[in-house]
């Protein structure tokens, strides 16, 4: 049975409830949804899509490198934006970051904590090396 073994890093935002920045299972992580909090002044200071998006993709990479793992061990992302219009914007953020392609849902909600417009979970592979993908074939038989 895995054992379950809880993520913590100074260097993202500390959990702001009743639950952990992430969790890893067996050979996954899971970390829960990150905002753009500063963690070194605990409050967003980013205005845009763009800047929120960065603080994101910073705090996400903080929490998957205490775990273990990072960007291109990503096996599925979970987005929530506060507006759809601001897919494309941050779409072209998230690409340079997740240059794996993993699987994702996008998805856009009514609002998201501290009114920020963009939130993102990640579950991705820990203590291994990201598996080259080669264009063109298929994973299938």
């Amino acid at each position: 049975m895995a054992q379950l073994k809880k993520v913590a890093t100074e260097n993202a935002p500390a959990a702001i409830g009743p639950y952990s920045q992430a969790m890893i299972c067996g050979d996954l992580v899971f970390t829960s949804g990150q905002i753009a909090i500063d963690p070194a002044t605990g409050n967003v200071e980013a205005i845009t899509i763009e800047d929120q998006t960065e603080q994101v993709m910073k705090n996400l990479g903080e929490v998957l490198k205490a775990a273990g793992s990072s960007f291109e061990n990503a096996v599925k992302t979970t987005c929530f934006l506060a507006d759809m219009g601001d897919f494309a914007t941050f779409n072209g953020i998230y690409g340079q970051y997740f240059t794996t392609k993993p699987a994702r849902s996008c998805v856009a909600v009514k609002t998201l904590p501290k009114n920020v417009l963009v939130e993102v979970e990640v579950i991705a592979m820990v203590n291994s090396a990201p598996t080259p993908i080669k264009k063109g074939k298929s994973l299938m038989a």
